[in-house]
C-alpha cells in the first residue's frame, strides 16, 4: 500500500503560478504511476496529469496543457504539479494518486485506474 500527502496549494491571482507536491509512502514508489486530478465545486473529478513508473511519459490535459508540468523525484518518493499560467477556472482541489504497474506495461496515457489517493489540496486563484 501507499499513502499520499499534497501539499502547495493556497491562494494566488491569476496569471501566478504554483508547485503542489505529492509525497509518497513506502519503499516501492517506483511501481507506481502517479496521477493529478482536480475537483472543482459542483464540478466531477478531472484528469489533469499523470507520469509513468520512470517519469519517461507523461500526460497532460489538454485544458492545462502548455501550463502544468508534472515530474517526479523516485529518490524522494514525490511527484510534483508545476502549474504556470494560472487561471480563476483552475481553482479546485487537487488530488494526488497512485496506481501499481508492472514494469512492462505498454500504457501511456494514465488517465484511470487509480487505486490511492490523496487528501487532496485547495488552490484559488482569484481574478
Amino acid at each position: 500500500q501507499v499513502q499520499l500527502v499534497e501539499s502547495g496549494g493556497g491562494l494566488v491571482q491569476a496569471g501566478g503560478s504554483l508547485r503542489l507536491s505529492c509525497a509518497a509512502s513506502g519503499r516501492t514508489f517506483s511501481t507506481y504511476a502517479m496521477g493529478w486530478f482536480r475537483q472543482a465545486p459542483g464540478k466531477e473529478r478531472e484528469f489533469v496529469a499523470a507520469i509513468s513508473r520512470s517519469g519517461g511519459i507523461t500526460n497532460i490535459a489538454g485544458s492545462v496543457k502548455g501550463r502544468y508540468t508534472i515530474s517526479r523525484d523516485n529518490a524522494k518518493n514525490t511527484v510534483y504539479l508545476e502549474m504556470n499560467g494560472l487561471k480563476p477556472e483552475d481553482t479546485a482541489v487537487y488530488y494526488c494518486a497512485a496506481k501499481s504497474v508492472p514494469y512492462y506495461t505498454t500504457e501511456t496515457t494514465y488517465t484511470g485506474g487509480y487505486g490511492y489517493w490523496g487528501q487532496g489540496t485547495q488552490v484559488t486563484v482569484s481574478s
